[in-house]
C-alpha cells in the first residue's frame, strides 16, 4: 500500500481522494495540506486525512511514499523541484508546467532523484481511448488523414473574477488549461508529434470576462492535419475521432464510455460498413490513473505516459497560446526526450 499526501484540496483534489477511496486498493492517502483548513476540516475528518500546515513537513515524513498535487497551474514546477529533492514520487495534475523550461527543470530533478513523476491526463486510462489507440497502432483505420477532437464543460459559468482559475496568468488562451492540454495529450498519444499550431480563442458566455472557448488547427509531423475545440462555457460533450483511409475511429460521449469502429466500403462506395461499436461505462479513469502510479511507485518503474511526451505537450501548449495572442501560425519547439 502506498501512502500518499494530497496537496490542495479543492473541487478536483477531493475527487481523487474520493476516487481513491472508493475504488483503489493500492494507494491511500493520509495526510493533507491546503492553504485554507476550515472549508476542508469535515471532508479531512471524515475521510480520516491528518491536516499538515505546510509542504515541507510533509516532504520530510517518512511514512509518506508520495505526494499528488492539485493545486494552481503556475506552482507545479517548484513544487516538484522540492518534492524531488525530498526524494517523494510525485504526481501532479494537468497541465504540467505553463512552461517548457519549466517543465525540463522539472523532469530533470525527477529524474536525477530517480522518483516516479507522473501527470494527471486521466483520458489515456479509459478502456474507450485503449481501443481507439490499438485501432491506430495495428493500421485497422489505413493512413490516417486526420483527428477531430472535442471537449467542453460549463464549469466556466460559475467562475467569479477573483477564482484563481479565472486569471490569464494561470489559465492562458482560453480553455486550454481546464480541457484542452487533455486533447493536446491525446492527439499526441494517437498521432506522434505536432508541428505547427494556428489558434483562435474568444470569449463567449463567462462571468469573469476572459477566453473561454479555444479552437486550433494542427500540423502533425507524420503529414496528418487535427482540428481542436474546447470551451468551458457550453454543453458538456467530448469526442475524438480518427480518420483514415480504411476506417474512423471514435471514442464519444461526456463520459467517454463508447467506442466506435466504422470501416471503409470498396473505395468507390459512398457508403461505410456496420459500425462495430464497444460500450464501457461506469469506468473510473481516476482511479486507473493513481493506481498505475501506486503500482509504479512500488514497483519503482517508470509511468507508463512518457516524460517525453509530457514535455512536448507544454511545448505544444506554449506554441498555442502564442499562436493565440498574435493571431500567427506558431512552429512547435522540440526538445524531444524520446
Amino acid at each position: 500500500m502506498i501512502r500518499a499526501a494530497i496537496v490542495g484540496l479543492g473541487w478536483w483534489g477531493r475527487n481523487l481522494v474520493r476516487a481513491v477511496r472508493e475504488h483503489g486498493d493500492l494507494i491511500r492517502f493520509t495526510a493533507a495540506h491546503t492553504r485554507n483548513p476550515a472549508p476542508v476540516a469535515d471532508f479531512c475528518r471524515e475521510r480520516d486525512l491528518k491536516w499538515v500546515g505546510d509542504l515541507d513537513t510533509i516532504l520530510a515524513d517518512p511514512t509518506i511514499d508520495a505526494v499528488v498535487f492539485a493545486t494552481p497551474h503556475s506552482m507545479h514546477a517548484e513544487q516538484v523541484l522540492r518534492a524531488a529533492a525530498a526524494g517523494k514520487s510525485v504526481f501532479v495534475e494537468k497541465p504540467f508546467t505553463l512552461s517548457a523550461a519549466d517543465a525540463v527543470a522539472a523532469i530533470e530533478a525527477a529524474e536525477h532523484a530517480g522518483i516516479v513523476l507522473a501527470v494527471g491526463f486521466n483520458r489515456r486510462f479509459h478502456r474507450s481511448m485503449g481501443h481507439l489507440r490499438r485501432a491506430v497502432r495495428e493500421q485497422r483505420l489505413g493512413t490516417i488523414v486526420s483527428i477531430t477532437a472535442e471537449q467542453t464543460a460549463l464549469h466556466g459559468l460559475a467562475l467569479t473574477s477573483d477564482a484563481w482559475r479565472a486569471h490569464p496568468d494561470e489559465s492562458p488562451a482560453g480553455a486550454m488549461t481546464p480541457i484542452g492540454v487533455h486533447l493536446v495529450d491525446g492527439m499526441i498519444d494517437l498521432l506522434g508529434r505536432i508541428r505547427e499550431v494556428t489558434a483562435l480563442t474568444t470569449h463567449r458566455a463567462a462571468p469573469h470576462g476572459g477566453d473561454d472557448t479555444t479552437n486550433v488547427l494542427l500540423s502533425f509531423a507524420s503529414g496528418a492535419t487535427g482540428h481542436l475545440f474546447c470551451s468551458v462555457t457550453a454543453t458538456p460533450n467530448y469526442r475524438v475521432a480518427v480518420y483514415g483511409t480504411q476506417g474512423l475511429g471514435e471514442v464519444l460521449s461526456h463520459a467517454m464510455h463508447t467506442f466506435r469502429l466504422t470501416q471503409s466500403a470498396d473505395p468507390g462506395q459512398l457508403s461505410a460498413a456496420t459500425p462495430e461499436v464497444i460500450e464501457t461505462r461506469g469506468f473510473n479513469m481516476l482511479a486507473a490513473e493513481l493506481t498505475e502510479f501506486a503500482r509504479c511507485v512500488a514497483e519503482h518503474r517508470a509511468f507508463p505516459t512518457s516524460l517525453s511526451d509530457i514535455l512536448h505537450g507544454v511545448e505544444v501548449f506554449e506554441a498555442i497560446a502564442q499562436s493565440a495572442a498574435t493571431h500567427r501560425t506558431v512552429q512547435v519547439a522540440s526538445g524531444d526526450r524520446s
